[in-house]
């Protein structure tokens, strides 16, 4: 009879402190719900203190908190991203506070972080030991975006949030002391990352929304601070999801920063320029100092159509990943100029942590080597691959990042070291050897894949300072050409990023067809110059941007007697 009559008490016990617990749930939700509540913290409420008190001496408190939470954030690897489980856990211990899962020195500073703003946001940091881990371990973590999601995990784990408040969305944000979210890079990839696993909304810094409204078919919701989005989650202050961003308008010619029309002369230079911005060429100009080759490369950027909404995505993406470009969305092509003395890895990417380098950074745009002899011979001969495959694979000891590269190549040089070979007026002092030392900076097969090669000859004085009034028609003029034959490709082609020099040998033989007749001409031209296979079919695809400038559908021979003189001679 004893043991019947302790069983029953013990049950009865159970009971009453089920109904204990689910009272003290239901009066904490409702404090925190509450909008004429003032900004203290949960726990200095006096009515859950002695309930609280008392589930903590019957050990039930800490099983509830001892279940595990998880946020859903991304991590950045190369141009893509990976789904990151921020799981959060609270068990008896000393108070703190351990990060596991491969993080980096920034990620485990992100503990006095995290305490600081959520302290400062008036929300309980719990008095336990908290173990937070960034599932799958093996991927390193890297970055600041990872504080907002580890907040809100802990905060979940401390019955301050609840797990089906965080279901189905994804966070990013790095959190300042005061609790306020600062803008991160990445911010594309995080959201394309986010739609394309399914999740339906994603909370980040309002910095970044500009750049996450590229991506469509998913919520944004830009966010202030911690206590915002504690309010947001509670349902208390709504936060409205961002609205899409209108379209950008094609600048007009008072957007110019340099003008064909300021070039004085040099129109055989002007024409291949417009050529190779029609067809994505690369193209090298070579001839003596003063001679206008840096000016008028500097014009290409301008003659370029607009970014179309894919191109503005993929270019916004990488500079996000750089870190160049973090809360604005790139509005022009990129025009990307290193210095001669930059080393490989700026050129190409790479690095601990592997970013970006200048060819990636100059996708869909112009890369601009200024003199490119000066350039050390490894990294001119790290641009070959990517020249042809318009990818750059980056591969370190623990991880392999791949980056778009599809740039356009415009180089300058001088023919000889006191640049003067060649010249009319102006007597060279180099010996033979030194001009060919010289030239044999730049290897055969490199030269073997630049489309145009252009001698900038000097201009007469006497044509310098001319008064020019066309009011930049003749920039206007090529523009508009560019844009027409850029268009064509388009519609021919079936995509905006395809361009008559990223065709493949087959696709040659589909787009641009030669009769008979043609086909001989350029055979018999091929064999007196020596082309090379990839010269050949270059040929080819420059004559075919000739024939799209000139709005004609088939190429003939005045269009390959063009293309042939663009060419390097051996």
């Amino acid at each position: 009879m004893k043991e019947r009559k302790s069983s029953s008490l013990a049950v009865q016990m159970c009971l009453q402190l089920n109904i204990l617990i689910t009272s003290v749930v239901v009066v904490q939700d409702d404090i925190l719900r509450s909008s004429r509540r003032k900004l203290n913290q949960p726990h200095e409420c006096m009515l859950i203190i002695p309930c609280l008190q008392m589930c903590t001496r019957c050990g039930l408190l800490y099983r509830t908190m001892g279940s595990v939470c998880k946020v859903i954030s991304v991590a950045p690897i190369g141009f893509d991203g990976h789904l990151i489980e921020v799981e959060s856990d609270l068990t008896k211990g000393l108070p703190s506070l351990s990060i596991v899962g491969l993080g980096n020195k920034a990620i485990d500073e992100a503990k006095e972080r995290v305490r600081s703003a959520i302290s400062n946001s008036l929300l309980e940091y719990p008095a336990r030991r908290i173990t937070i881990n960034l599932a799958p371990a093996e991927l390193p973590k890297d970055g600041t975006h990872y504080d907002l999601p580890i907040a809100l995990a802990l905060l979940a784990s401390s019955g301050q949030l609840r797990q089906k408040e965080l279901d189905g969305a994804v966070f990013a944000g790095e959190l300042a002391l005061d609790g306020s979210v600062r803008p991160v890079s990445g911010a594309i990839t995080i959201t394309e990352t986010a739609k394309k696993a399914g999740f339906t909304a994603v909370y980040l810094p309002d910095a970044n929304v500009a750049q996450a409204l590229l991506v469509t078919g998913i919520s944004i919701y830009g966010i202030s601070s911690l206590k915002a989005l504690y309010l947001h989650l509670k349902k208390e202050v709504v936060i409205q999801p961002a609205e899409a961003l209108e379209e950008a308008t094609q600048g007009s010619n008072d957007d110019i920063s340099h003008c064909l029309d300021d070039v004085y002369g040099q129109e055989q230079a002007k024409r291949a320029l417009i050529i190779a911005a029609a067809g994505h060429h690369n193209i090298l100009l070579s001839g003596s100092p003063g001679a206008g080759k840096t000016m008028l490369a500097k014009t290409l950027n301008d003659l370029l159509p607009p970014l179309t909404p894919e191109e503005r995505l993929e270019v916004t993406k990488l500079h996000s990943l750089k870190g160049t470009l973090i809360d604005t969305v790139a509005d022009k092509r990129p025009f990307r100029s290193p210095h001669h003395t930059s080393s490989q890895v700026a050129l190409v990417g790479g690095g601990t942590k592997p970013k970006p380098g200048e060819i990636s950074l100059a996708h869909l745009g112009v890369l601009f080597l200024d003199e490119i002899p000066e350039y050390p011979r490894n990294v001119l001969e790290a641009l070959r691959q990517p020249l042809e495959d318009r990818v750059i694979s980056v591969s370190r000891a623990n991880s392999q990042v791949t980056y778009p590269a599809d740039f356009m190549l415009v180089a300058t040089m001088n023919p000889c070291p006191c640049g003067y070979y060649g010249d009319a007026e102006h007597e060279c002092t180099c010996s033979m050897t030194q001009i060919l030392s010289y030239q044999k900076r730049l290897s055969g097969p490199l030269l073997d894949r630049i489309d145009m090669i252009v001698t900038v000859s000097r201009i007469p004085h006497t044509q310098l300072l001319v008064s020019n009034s066309s009011s930049k028609k003749q920039h206007s003029i090529a523009r508009e050409n560019i844009y027409k034959a850029r268009l064509l490709q388009s519609n021919r082609y079936g995509s905006s990023k395809k361009s008559n020099n990223s065709l493949t040998n087959e696709e040659v033989k589909r787009f641009a067809p030669l009769d008979v007749n043609t086909k001989q001409f350029l055979d018999t031209a091929a064999n007196k110059l020596k082309l090379s296979a990839r010269g050949y079919f270059k040929v080819i695809k420059v004559a075919r941007t000739i024939a799209d400038l000139n709005g004609e559908h088939s190429i003939t021979i005045p269009h390959l007697a063009e293309a042939l003189q663009y060419r390097k001679t051996t």
